[in-house]
């Protein structure tokens, strides 16, 4: 059965001073994950606030352990990239 999972990145941009330097990170974030990932991804929330960010990747595979593996390392390249600026990950599954 297809599986669509949902990974969700909440960042708190602590040293970003304004919008423009809050899109450098999200923009880094998004190009990283479609290129090494193969995900959808967007901003999802906070698009007018330089400090905080929430950006979401999603997949659609054909069974849930490759969606899971997918997602994995999707969040191991979010934390390789922000560290610290990485606050919280949700995970979450629509089938």
């Amino acid at each position: 059965m297809p599986a669509v999972g949902v990974i969700t990145f909440e960042l708190r941009l602590e040293g970003s001073h304004s919008l423009k330097d809050k899109r450098h990170f999200v923009k880094g974030l998004k190009d990283r994950l479609r290129s090494r990932c193969n995900v959808a991804v967007a901003e999802i929330d906070y698009q007018d606030s330089w400090s905080q960010g929430l950006v979401a990747a999603v997949t659609v595979s054909p069974d849930k352990p490759h969606a899971e593996k997918i997602l994995q390392s999707a969040e191991k390249e979010a934390a390789a990239l922000l560290g610290p600026l990485l606050v919280d990950v949700t995970v979450e599954w629509l089938a």
